[in-house]
């Protein structure tokens, strides 16, 4: 009598096991493969969002809503610049309005800078150097590296008058506008607390390597050159911005490219081939 076993046999058993074995790791893969796919797409969710955010701030700031009038700041004039005829002082002016309802950027821009109202210090009288130059430019802080204390000392011999047309060119690649709000905070320093100018502006372009600074670093730093806590208020509330503005699109429709622009005598520097002191230098000797 036969006996019908239906029990697996061992090699039955080994090769069910190790299919087992294998469903178990495709599960296991598959679960990985997914868990992979979701951390991959959880970190690009997140780069995306903070792409946004930081280009609605860039928008947002960019596109802040600034006032079509204004003022000029004490030392201020019409084409934008301040202008300092000492070390601690500005030139006596007031009363000048701005007021940029009908100021656009124009198409038909000069290929060669055009600037108007540039200062020419008569026979005998102190020759003017203006500079065309940006907060947040590299070239304007080696510029004011290598030159400030040279400036300073030419102001202090009443050999110059010095001009800063202080623009917001580089406001397109500032998630801040720091170029614009740098130069409010000069404005507001030179019309408030003058003798305070040149200290800050060294600090200032000092600063560059350092990044952007917000309205209250923009103050404290202020301060600490020697202007009055009244600038405080300027700088934050961005008082002098339809001025800067009013700078930065008349440089730009007026041919100005790019900074540091530097002129003497009303007569353009080229400071990659001619030598800035030799050419101040020559200016001084010419009108003496």
């Amino acid at each position: 009598m036969s006996t019908n076993n239906s029990r697996p046999s061992k090699a039955e058993r080994s090769a069910s096991a190790r299919e087992k074995a294998a469903q178990m790791q495709a599960t296991q893969a598959a679960a990985q493969k997914r868990k992979s796919l979701m951390v991959k797409l959880g970190v690009l969710a997140a780069v995306v969002v903070v792409v946004a955010l930081v280009v609605v701030l860039i928008v947002q700031n960019n596109n802040a809503k600034i006032s079509a009038t204004g003022s000029a700041p004490q030392g201020g004039n019409a084409a934008g610049g301040i202008l300092l005829t000492s070390p601690t002082t500005v030139a006596d002016t007031s009363g000048i309005k701005i007021d940029n309802t009908n100021l656009v950027l124009k198409d038909d821009r000069p290929t060669t800078p055009e600037p108007s109202e540039l200062t020419v210090g008569g026979k005998g009288e102190p020759v003017n150097v203006t500079s065309y130059i940006d907060a947040n430019c590299v070239h304007c802080a080696e510029f004011e590296s290598t030159y400030g204390p040279q400036l300073k000392q030419w102001l202090a011999d009443g050999k110059i008058t010095l001009e800063y047309r202080n623009v917001g060119f580089l406001d397109g690649g500032s998630p801040s506008n720091f170029s614009s709000r740098g130069a409010n905070a000069l404005a507001c320093v030179a019309d408030q607390s003058p003798a305070a100018y040149l200290d800050f502006a060294t600090a200032l372009w000092g600063h560059y390597d350092q990044g952007e600074l917000k309205n209250a670093e923009l103050s404290d730093m202020a301060v600490a050159a020697g202007a009055s806590d009244s600038v405080k208020s300027c700088i934050d509330k961005g008082t002098f911005r339809p001025f800067v503005e009013k700078t930065t699109v008349t440089a730009q429709n007026e041919g100005v490219g790019g900074t540091p622009s530097i002129f003497v005598q009303g007569k353009s520097v080229d400071l990659a081939s001619k030598d800035f002191v030799e050419a101040v230098e020559s200016a001084i000797k010419a009108n003496a």
